[in-house]
């Protein structure tokens, strides 16, 4: 993969749990570390939730290779952050035979 440009800086996120002090837990969301990146967007389309209209668009997100035990190592129970920008991970597969890249296929959802 001659010419790869990991041009987009984004934080790896991941879910944690936290007690709200009535007996249930809150979801706060943990930085694990700065990756870089290539965004490539895929065809938006936008759906009715309730009475809101969510636009999803899928994204490819290209990082560096980890192994499959390290922090680093984007997994689909996690996300992306690029300011406010958030990419929920659907799931991880290696770009190429010599596992140097990870595609990460993404979706973006927004709400407006």
């Amino acid at each position: 993969m001659a010419g790869v440009a990991l041009n987009r800086r984004l934080t790896l996120e991941e879910a944690d749990r936290v007690p709200d002090g009535a007996g249930g837990f809150i979801e706060t969301w943990q930085a694990k570390g700065v990756i870089w990146a290539a965004v490539k967007p895929g065809t938006g389309r936008e759906r009715i939730g309730g009475t809101l209209a969510l636009s999803a668009v899928p994204y490819d997100i290209l990082v560096r290779a980890a192994p499959y035990e390290a922090p680093s190592r984007p997994r689909p129970d996690q996300r992306f952050r690029e300011g406010n920008r958030l990419y929920r991970i659907l799931a991880v597969a290696d770009e190429d035979a010599d596992r140097r890249y990870l595609t990460c296929h993404c979706i973006e959802e927004v709400s407006g």
